[in-house]
């Protein structure tokens, strides 16, 4: 199954944003959000962690919500649990946040079929399935096996 080109361009879009909050890390440092949140960080962008929960992320302030963040967000990944997805989806809507990126690698991931819904039908571009570290130069072994892997199945995130 091809790569829908669509799903490239907004892969590329969302990469070129600058200031990407995360929504779902964890005090747990092994979570796939807290991952992402390192590799984003390390690569240059301006990385904003979000936990109700949590206070701070390996130093960075750790909001409680994406309202709670001063000026605008460019772009979120979302890799809360599925039931959580639709009301971080929501607050994106409510900010004006244009690109939203629901993580999965297997499984259900975070990605809500409602959720992806809301984004779509308000405008936003979202991207719903894959994890941004299979894209996110330059990308370690595992996330280029992972790329290949859901490549050859089928499974690379398309553009909705």
């Amino acid at each position: 199954m091809k790569h829908d080109p669509s799903s490239n361009e907004a892969i590329d879009q969302f990469l070129k944003q600058k200031r990407i909050a995360i929504a779902g890390v964890s005090r747990t440092k092994t979570e796939a959000a807290n991952t992402i949140f390192r590799k984003l960080r390390d690569s240059g962008y301006e990385v904003l962690p979000v936990n109700p929960k949590a206070e701070s992320l390996e130093g960075a302030v750790c909001y409680p919500d994406l309202g709670s963040i001063p000026g605008e967000i460019d772009a979120v990944v979302i890799a809360t649990h599925p039931k959580a997805t639709l009301e971080v989806a929501r607050q994106c809507v409510e900010l004006g946040v244009p690109h939203v990126w629901m993580h999965r690698a297997f499984g259900a991931g975070s990605v809500s079929e409602e959720a992806v819904a809301l984004c779509r039908d308000k405008g936003l571009s979202v991207i719903p399935g894959g994890c941004p570290m299979m894209f996110c130069a330059p990308v370690d072994v595992g996330h280029r096996c992972m790329r290949w892997f859901l490549r050859l199945t089928g499974g690379l995130p398309k553009a909705a």
